[in-house]
Order: structure tokens, then sequence, then C-alpha cells
């Protein structure tokens, strides 16, 4: 008898080849399939029915567990989500709630059916629960997913699934956030799929066991029951479909949706020119005490109709800044769904064979057992979807209508904030332990004809909601003294990006100090990048007040708006962070809006003076980035022009030129490569000035004008300071046209990041 050593391959999952999935199924296990023949048999009234009957169901679903769960994660926040799959795990239908969870489902599902079937068995009333990140099913450890196969005249028909973020499961951190990680652990440990319900019932020495790792049992017990409460629905509604139009229909439906899906994907990727574009980022910090800048990279190349992803050369995995092979999937799946298929029905299936991932283990974003991945998804696994992201946005920018769909990055990562402590307000004290969900209300990147959305929401949760100040209050020990957005927050260009926001709270109703974990990214390095030189979105910023006057002032009757009213001791939060707040101090967060587009000089006036009178920036930025004088609540035009000019030859001044244009080209032939550049032949152009920067074939660099400064320079939004978080040089790095001096890419990066003056890339593309 050999024993499966854990951490080995048994332990991982990747994504498999259909057909040789269903040949590896033991002969026990029998499933429902159809043939091409029957799928292209329907009739397109009874598929579009079907098909809206099946997303009714993961609608459904949804609103079972958000009844069900007693969690503010998943009430308010909507962190959660749903699947119908077919007999194989893929994908047909998923939820508009957490999208990254797409990218981990269905591995969850194939790696089940590779070492389950036999042992102990896959049957009818089966439920299995999964919480390891390398299996898939979710992200991180705080990812549950439990899910059911569903059968059918006796054969595996298809699978219902749900998964949500737990509020805690254990681990040295509240809320199983271990800033000082260096393994998995000091963490959550991970539970491969085990079989939680058997013939239907509650298998409840599972259950006893799965809650007793949580400090808040309670929530984590009533979850659970609420998954499969979710599940119970999936499969009856099933049920009922098949009743009504045949199984064979009903899969049939699902065997094109996906096939659907991946055509229409397909049909869009091949109208578009092939080309390869870079994008880099980084995290800053990877444990507590560490000091250094981690970096994530990834060429997206695409060739007829097809991508490909290619991250070689990210960094070796470090800490706790990790995620597996199913976040990194996922991290792909957050920008591609809205940016590429946000017309496309979500059958992930399909969406999925139209692309191809090229990683080397071991590295941030496809991390071996035993790395440290309690910040997965909203880590490296974000990071590797605001990169993404970045490099669709490119390769949309060439067309106009497509471009409708680019984007600057929204709010570059998850500001997380846990708190615990002694809840004294009620007859008994008890203990607490809260996520702090107000990052929800992260501000959207700009795009090529609009703002960002201010406090609109995150990209890989289109349904998810900030939690009500007043029930936070009522829930938990503490004061929230102001929660709002923060002027300046969205990066300047010349559509803004959306505003991000901040929150202050003190304890109030507990004697003793509570605990306080930070877990964060982009305070030294902006992760909320700009696109066409527009400039990042704020960085984000957790201050602690100590040795606060917040009591004497509630005491006269004063509510304080600023921390410089609280203390004279503000302690800035590192990003990763066990810390404390006692009773009389108070932590604020602000955290991150989006990226804008296009050069800030460039913006209309009138939208700076709007923005002005609602206080959505300053009047310092609007002369300083803008370039916009104001007088009497009015724009002047004359002194704005010269102020514009005079910052443009600011520019000049200050920055070295690389390569050399080569004269004026005619734009009657341009092609469109985004906002800045376009192609003349085999030339590319500043079409602002129609000077010639270089060829693209790419063999000299572009004529470019660049400048490397204090970050500040990027505007009053860079509120950290990098040297409090790492000891690299940080930067604000700008390129523009050494013609007419408009800005053509605009970042706050290290010092040694990649020269795309150099190496063209983000820049430039490759035509075929």
């Amino acid at each position: 008898m050999t024993m499966p050593i854990p951490g080995s391959e048994v332990f991982s999952s990747r994504p498999v080849d259909p057909d040789e999935l269903a040949r590896s199924l033991p002969s026990a296990l029998a499933v429902h399939t159809v043939g091409q023949e029957q799928i292209d048999a329907l009739d397109p009234l009874t598929y579009e029915v079907v098909r809206h009957r099946l997303w009714s169901v993961t609608d459904e679903m949804g609103e079972a567990l958000k009844r069900m769960s007693g969690s503010p994660i998943v009430t308010d926040a909507n962190d959660f989500d749903f699947a119908i799959s077919d007999e194989l795990g893929q994908e047909v239908q998923v939820g508009l709630y957490n999208t990254m969870l797409v990218g981990a489902v269905d591995l969850a599902i194939y790696w089940t059916l590779r070492n389950r079937a036999d042992n102990p068995g896959i049957e009818a009333g089966d439920m299995f629960l999964c919480n390891d990140p390398w299996v898939g099913g979710g992200l991180h450890q705080n990812d549950v997913i439990v899910y059911q196969p569903v059968f059918h005249d006796g054969k595996l028909f298809a699978w219902t699934s749900a998964v949500a973020h737990q509020p805690d499961l254990g681990g040295v951190g509240l809320g199983s956030f271990s800033p000082a990680a260096q393994d998995v652990f000091s963490e959550s440990l991970p539970t491969p799929p085990v079989k939680v319900v058997r013939g239907g019932q509650l298998q409840r020495d599972v259950a006893d066991l799965w809650v007793r790792r949580s400090r808040v049992p309670m929530l984590v017990g009533l979850d659970l029951r609420a998954k499969i409460g979710a599940n119970n629905v999936g499969a009856e509604r099933l049920a009922a479909l098949v009743e009504q139009y045949g199984a064979d229909t009903v899969k049939a439906v699902m065997k094109r949706m996906m096939s659907d899906a991946e055509s229409r994907l397909k049909d869009k990727l091949a109208a578009l020119p092939d080309g390869s574009w870079t994008a880099t980022g980084y995290q800053d910090q990877s444990h507590e005490g560490d000091r250094g800048l981690h970096r994530i990279t990834v060429r997206t190349t695409k060739t007829a109709d097809r991508l490909t992803f290619d991250f070689t050369g990210t960094d070796p995995q470090a800490g706790v800044i990790n995620c597996t092979y199913a976040g990194m999937r996922g991290g792909v799946m957050l920008a591609l769904l809205p940016i590429l298929a946000h017309d496309i029905p979500w059958s992930a299936g399909g969406l999925m064979r139209c692309f191809d991932l090229v990683t080397e283990e071991g590295t941030l974003n496809n991390a071996t057992f035993p790395a440290a991945v309690g910040r997965g998804p909203i880590g490296p696994a974000w990071l590797t979807g605001s990169l993404i992201a970045e490099c669709l946005s490119q390769m949309l920018d060439r067309d106009l209508e497509l471009g409708k769909n680019v984007q600057a990055t929204c709010c570059g990562t998850w500001d997380t904030a846990v708190i615990a402590g002694l809840d004294e307000r009620g007859e008994q004290p008890a203990p607490f332990l809260s996520i702090m969900m107000e990052p929800m209300a992260g501000g959207y990147g700009a795009r090529p004809h609009a703002d960002g959305v201010d406090t609109g929401g995150l990209l890989g949760i289109p349904m998810g909601r900030v939690p009500d100040v007043e029930m936070t209050e009522f829930m938990y020990p503490v004061l929230a003294l102001w929660r709002r957005e923060v002027r300046d927050s969205g990066g300047p260009g010349r559509h803004r990006g959306g505003l991000g926001a901040s929150i202050a709270l003190t304890p109030h109703g507990t004697s003793i100090p509570m605990g306080l974990v930070l877990a964060s990214a982009g305070k030294a390095v902006a992760q909320n990048a700009g696109l066409c030189g527009g400039h990042p979105g704020n960085s984000g910023l957790d201050v602690v007040a100590r040795n606060s006057r917040i009591a004497e002032l509630l005491a006269a009757g004063r509510l304080p708006s600023e921390l410089d009213e609280i203390s004279d001791t503000l302690e800035p939060g590192q990003n990763y962070v066990s810390s404390h707040l006692a009773p009389g101090e108070v932590f604020a967060m602000t955290w991150q809006g989006g990226g804008g587009y296009g050069d800030p000089l460039t913006r209309d006036p009138a939208a700076v003076l709007r923005d002005l009178r609602e206080q959505k920036i300053t009047p310092a930025a609007a002369a300083e980035v803008y370039g916009v004088v104001a007088a009497d609540g009015a724009v002047d035009p004359d002194a704005t022009r010269a102020e514009r000019d005079r910052l443009r030859d600011g520019r000049r001044a200050r920055s070295r030129i690389v390569g050399r244009t080569r004269g004026r080209a005619d734009l009657t032939s341009a092609r469109r490569i985004d906002d800045n550049l376009a192609e003349v032949g085999d030339t590319i152009v500043c079409v602002h000035c129609a000077e010639i920067l270089g060829d693209t074939g790419g063999g000299s660099p572009l004529a470019l004008a660049v400048y490397d400064g204090p970050p500040t320079d990027a505007g009053p939004q860079i509120i950290a300071v990098a040297a409090d978080y790492v000891d690299a040089p940080v930067v604000f790095r700008q390129y523009s046209c050494p013609s007419c001096w408009t800005a053509l890419s605009s970042a706050v990066v290290p010092a040694d990041h990649p020269d795309h003056a150099t190496t063209l890339g983000r820049l430039t593309v490759t035509t075929g």
C-alpha cells in the first residue's frame, strides 16, 4: 500500500483534457453526456429558455446563501460565488459575485474526479468540502468551497458549487492572516476535499472538526450549512429543469453554452491585430519585517484567435505574498471576464479554452507547497489580474470600438485590516472578530471616453458592497469618526481615475486593547497604474493615532475630521504587521482609487472645474497636475494655456532624451495604437504632433523624453512615503514625446523598473 506524501504532486491541480479525464474515470462511476449531433439539433428557442433557466439557478443559489449566512462578508460584501458545471467539472454558468473564484472551482472538481472517485467514491447525496488552494476551489485557505455531484438516472450529470470567504479558520494571525508567516503551517491549514455530506446527511464528525479550528465557530458553522443549503437549491432546480426538458436537452444546452462562449471570444480575438504586450508590477514587502520589492511580470501574446500569458521572469515565492496556480488563473479571469467577455455569457468552461498559461513553479503566482498563501487572492492573484488587464487594455486600445472596454487599473489591492477583541457592551463580555470590508468601495480606472467611477467597487466583484457603517458600530465595539471619499485619490489624466476613500475608527464599548492585523500592498509602489500617460491613483495608507485626544474631543462635543486634530503621534502601519488598537486610539485606513487615462494636461478644463466644485480634487492638484487656473468659479482660458505651456516646458527642462526623432509624418493613413501613438507605415508617430518616434519592428528604441523624480511628482495622491516601507529607491517615471511633450506613460515604480524606452515594452506591439 502506498501513501501519498503531503505536498507532493497528488495535492496539485491543473486543467485537464476532458476526453482524457472521462477515460480515466472508474467504470463504476457512470457519467451522462451527449454527442455533437444532439447539440446541433437544439432549436434556438429551447436553447435560450434553458440557458436563462440555468442562469437563474445560480442567482437563486446566491440568494439562498445570503439569506442563511450570518457573516457580513457574504451578506454585505458579496465575497462569494457559485457555479454549475457539467459532469466533468467544466464551468457552464458562474455568478456575478467574486469572479476570481471562477478560475479555481473547476480545478477542485477535476482533482476530486481523479482522486476521490474510487475512494471514498462519488455518489448521489454527497457533498465535498475543500479549502486547499493547491487543489483548487478557492484561492487561499479562507475560501471554502462546498460542491456536490448531481446524478440523474444513476449517472453523474452535473456539479453545483458554493464558495465563500470565511472570517477565520485558525492559524497564528487574526482572521487567519499571519503577517510574519514563512510557510503555510503558520496559517490556516489547507484541507483537501473531504466528504462533508454523505447520502444527504451532514457528517457531524467532519463538521465539528471543521468549525473547531476557528475563532468564530458559530459563523463558520452557519456558513457551512448555508453552502449546503445553496447546493440543495441548485440540485433541486436542476432536477426540475431536467424533468421539464429532458436530461439530453439540458446537457446539450450546457455543452453549447461553453462552445458558444468559446467561439464568440475567439471571433473577437481574431478581429484584432496580432501582437505582444508586457506589464510588470510589484508587491512591496513580503512579510512582517521585510523591506524588499517583489516582481510579477507577464507578456501577453495574441496570435490569431488565441492568447498566451507568459509569466516567465516572475520573482520566486516569498513570505506571505504568494498564490497557487489556482490564484494565478483566478487573476487572469478577474481581467478577462469584464474586459474581453463583458458581452459574452460567462460560460467560463468555454472562455478558458481560449488562452494558455506559461509559468514557472515556485514563483509568486505559482507557489509550491508549503508556501504561505493566505494573502493569495488579495495580493499576487489581484496583481496578476491588474497586469493582465493592463495588457488587454493596450491590445483593445488599437480598435476604436473594442477600445470602449479599455480601462486603467482599478483599485490596485485589497487593504486588509482585521480587528478582534472583547465586546463589553452586553450583559456578558463576548469575543469578536471583524475583517473590515470598507475597501470594497475602491475606485474604478479611467477609460478613453470617461472618468472612472468614484468608490464604484472592485473589478473582480461586480456586485460587491460596503457594509452599513451603522451596522458595523452595532455589531462591533467601535465608533466610526468618518467614512468618506478622499479628494485627489483618483489618478490624474485626460480622464480621471475614480476616487478611493478612507475610514477612521476608535474603540467604543471595550476597556482592553483589541488586536489589529494589517496586510496590504501598494504603499511604496503604485498598483493602480494609469494608461497612456495617465498617472497612477493614490497610494494606500494605514495610520494608528497613538496618544490621541479623541476622548477629550468627543467629551467637548467635537467630531474630528483630520488625523492631525486627533494626535501628534501618527504611526504609519506597515504593509504586514500584527499590532494593537487601545481604547482612546484611532485607526485610519485609506484605500485606493483607480488610475487615470491620458495626459492630465489634455483634460478638459471644464471637467477640472467641475471636479473642483464637487471636491473631487484640491486646488493644488488643479493647478500643479492639470495646469488649470480658475478664479471666481470660472476657468481663465489664457492663464490655463500659459500654465500648461509652463508645465510642458518643465518636462523639457527635467527630461533626458533617448533615441532620435525622424521628422513629421502624414497622419492620413495612421492606424491607432492608443490615445497618443499611431502606426504610419512601419513607423510609430505621436498623434498630437505627428513626430516620428521610431519604427514598429523594435530594432531601435523609441525617441522619448524620460524623467525620473520623486514619487510625489505624480501628484498629491501619493500620500505614503516609500522609504517608510522599502529600501529600494522608488521614482515617478514619465515618458513624453520629445517634440510636443505630451506624456505617453506615467508610473510610480522602482528605479530599476524595466526601461521601456529600450525594450519598447508597453509602448509598442509586434504586428502580424
